[in-house]
């Protein structure tokens, strides 16, 4: 419990849970990136994931769990900072000023993501069922699923925005979870917040690609 109640201990429940939600969004980008190859390797992906119901439970678990520390801590946190802030009048300077917005922004992004997952659930997981077999074997036809959602030009402008906001959070999230973890060092730093921003620009990017194809191609 004193570990909660501490600062240090919030902001490093807050990494953790975050480093497991960043390399889960990468690998889940770099899987579905399997619909370049064909419908075929797309919904044998996801046949793969659903097959393997001990693994399936054991990752949503834990991916339930960290969204719900980082969301808490996050909330947390960013009521504490509020209450620190009152009174403080020192102008930053231009660097602090950008720092700034970047962390009085995630909260805001992470609100916007929160409903994103949620609307991906509902639309992909216990959204509409078609079926399809490959060699004999009956499985979920997610690609034409994909397509059916990717050809409305309203729904593909909400994913690109919402991917381009996935973008901006990992691009800052990612280097501060190191922070937060005690990875802050003069020379190391600089090279985690490239790395960071790097890293976010694929994942977005990765994901961008997809409805834009689909939509340009089917």
């Amino acid at each position: 419990m004193n570990y909660l109640l501490s600062s240090i201990g919030r902001k490093q429940l807050m990494g953790i849970s975050g480093l497991i939600m960043t390399g889960f969004v990468g690998g889940h980008m770099a899987g579905n990136l399997s619909m370049f190859i064909g419908p075929e390797a797309f919904n044998s992906y996801g046949h793969a994931i659903v097959s393997n119901k001990p693994l399936l439970y054991g990752t949503e678990v834990v991916l339930l769990l960290a969204l719900l520390t980082h969301f808490v801590m996050g909330i947390w946190l960013t009521r504490e900072n509020k209450k620190a802030r009152k009174g403080k009048y020192a102008k930053p300077t231009n660097g602090d000023k950008s720092a700034q917005f970047a962390s009085k922004s995630m909260i805001y992004h992470g609100i916007a993501l929160l409903g994103f997952i949620i609307w991906h659930l509902l639309t992909f997981k216990f959204g509409n069922h078609y079926d399809v077999t490959y060699d004999g074997v009956m499985m979920r036809d997610l690609f034409t699923l994909m397509v059916e959602k990717f050809n409305q030009p309203l729904y593909v402008a909400g994913y690109v925005a919402l991917m381009l906001t996935v973008g901006v959070h990992l691009s800052h999230g990612f280097s501060s979870s190191f922070q937060s973890l005690g990875f802050n060092h003069p020379r190391y730093t600089p090279k985690i917040k490239t790395l960071s921003f790097l890293y976010a620009t694929v994942v977005a990017l990765g994901f961008l690609s997809m409805p834009i194809y689909i939509y340009l191609v089917y």
